[in-house]
């Protein structure tokens, strides 16, 4: 199909997510044809070096033939079945793998079909326990300033993005609001572990207060990506996991985002110094949330991890009303079980983090002479997570005016060098597949870097 055919047809009868269409009038769709590893390629046959992962999801190159074969080996034999009352052997694989590799103490999956479904998943869950066990007063839930946990409208409740949040705020519930542990907040003189320790104490507070009506906390560890890749030290989440056993409260990691490697370890859970001299490092949330590269970017699949004291509150005949009644047409879904299943594999066989662990070092070589460009006021990764922040003033850390749309100017230059990024307002980022290059590496920071300057003039 030719470009402007398609582009036509386009917009004439579809409606973009996360788009005002009216931009289309000046800034074109760019029509992709098929993928191929990192990269894109076009109808007109123009290559895309994807560097923001498809929205995150994709981990290990598009068409990747492991995924791919394994999808048509279960297409072959079951493509779909109704998941009350019926199982399959994929679903029980995969859980048995999720459960395995997933951080000790979590002890049963429940399956949903996306990112949003599944915090909605966890805050029902979290809420219905306490009403199961005689604490039905306990009904609230406190999330993070900043924070971003989806669309739906459980998720968009505990979430802190105005964009996404304020024209629903009406049909939303209160939910209780901690500081976030950003580190980019640090007063002078402050370290990423001094702001962590701080916003702990913040949150003892509000736990004092309000922790007999709280059900659960709601975090993104390591990174709130929506919320302008806004990273925090691990320490916040050692704290934050005493916290929530000392008053008694859930804690829900939303990983959605930045699970399996994004951050350098499987689970970013993972990285929780230890409690204790000589301990082990890691925490385990009370729910553990799953989805955008479980299926190494494939197909639409979402999980939610929990312990067996959740399950066993719900276990029970069913004439006590106990049964969590939840549910989505494609939860266990064949195709997405054994896209998953597949993804872990490749986890399991080849040195995936390792070969990361290069990856992201070398974009943090490549990235660092930014922290000197007058309008940068900061360069930040974790993992393969890197976001450069774009300023009218270094000094004072002044935003340029949002009207500008400067994030814009320097996906537009991107694209034209064959780069795709899609910065969060003025937060120009990567999150590259893992089966980035290295010169595919320096391609990615070279654009960034010339980005900055689109952006900046």
């Amino acid at each position: 199909m030719q470009r402007d055919d398609l582009i036509r047809r386009d917009l004439s009868a579809v409606w973009h997510p996360c788009t005002q269409m009216h931009d289309h009038e000046t800034v074109p769709l760019t029509p992709i044809a098929r993928g191929a590893g990192a990269w894109l390629i076009d109808v007109d046959g123009r290559r895309y070096l994807d560097a923001v992962s498809s929205w995150w999801t994709n981990l290990f190159g598009h068409a990747e033939p492991r995924i791919a074969s394994a999808i048509a080996e279960q297409a072959r034999t079951l493509e779909q079945v109704i998941f009350a009352g019926f199982t399959h052997a994929s679903a029980v694989q995969l859980a048995e793998r999720l459960l395995a590799v997933a951080p000790p103490g979590l002890a049963r999956v429940f399956y949903a079909d996306n990112g949003s479904a599944a915090v909605e998943v966890a805050l029902k869950m979290s809420f219905h326990y306490w009403r199961n066990v005689g604490r039905g007063e306990r009904r609230r839930f406190i999330a993070l300033s900043g924070g971003y946990h989806g669309e739906t409208l459980g998720a968009l409740a505990v979430g802190d993005t105005g964009l996404y949040r304020d024209a629903y705020a009406p049909l939303l519930f209160e939910r209780l609001l901690a500081p976030s542990p950003d580190a980019y907040e640090a007063e002078p003189g402050e370290t990423p572990e001094q702001v962590a320790l701080r916003r702990l104490d913040d949150l003892h507070a509000l736990l004092e207060r309000h922790a007999d009506t709280v059900c659960a906390v709601i975090v993104e560890p390591l990174v709130q990506c929506a919320g302008q890749m806004r990273m925090h030290h691990p320490r916040y989440l050692t704290g934050l996991r005493a916290l929530c056993d000392k008053f008694g409260v859930h804690l829900i990691a939303d990983e959605i985002a930045v699970g399996f490697g994004r951050t350098g370890t499987l689970f970013a859970c993972e990285q929780a110094p230890p409690a204790q001299p000589g301990g082990q490092a890691g925490i385990t949330p009370d729910f553990l949330c799953l989805s955008k590269g479980i299926t190494g970017g494939f197909l639409p699949f979402a999980a939610v991890l929990t312990t067996a004291d959740v399950y066993a509150a719900f276990y029970d005949d069913y004439s006590t009303g106990k049964a969590f009644l939840h549910s989505h047409s494609y939860t266990g879904n064949p195709l997405a079980c054994r896209a998953a299943l597949a993804t872990l594999e490749i986890f399991r066989d080849t040195p995936v983090l390792e070969n990361n662990h290069a990856l992201a070092a070398r974009l943090a070589g490549r990235l660092a002479p930014l922290r000197e460009h007058p309008h940068v006021a900061d360069v930040r990764q974790t993992g393969l997570i890197a976001a450069v922040e774009l300023v009218a003033d270094k000094a004072s850390r002044r935003p340029f005016p949002a009207y500008e749309r400067r994030g814009l100017r320097a996906r537009l230059d991107a694209l034209s060098r064959g780069v795709v990024l899609r910065p969060l307002g003025d937060v120009i980022y990567a999150m590259p597949p893992y089966c980035v290059r290295e010169e595919e590496i320096d391609l990615i920071a070279a654009t960034i870097a010339h980005g900055v300057e689109a952006a900046c003039r």
